[in-house]
């Protein structure tokens, strides 16, 4: 198994359990603000660090990337209007 892809699995798995959802749920929300693509593109950073930095470090990512998307409602309601 490539190593960045059994470090994105890990960090999937510790943000599940650190934050108490299913596997779709972080996989949904891992999707939505594009998180596989920052955990490749600083693994080299990440992969040195310890569990509770990985998440603390997910989490701050995801927070910063929800005030650039707009909510899946706003999305639809754009589309329609282009």
């Amino acid at each position: 198994m490539d190593t960045k892809i059994g470090f994105i699995v890990y960090c999937i798995e510790e943000y599940k359990h650190a934050k108490g959802m299913t596997g779709k749920s972080v996989i949904e929300v891992f999707n939505r603000y594009d998180v596989i693509s920052y955990i490749r593109a600083y693994y080299e950073a990440l992969h040195t660090t310890g569990r509770q930095y990985i998440v603390d470090d997910i989490s701050a990512y995801i927070e910063a990337r929800q005030g650039l998307l707009l909510p899946k409602a706003d999305e639809d309601l754009a589309e329609q209007n282009l």
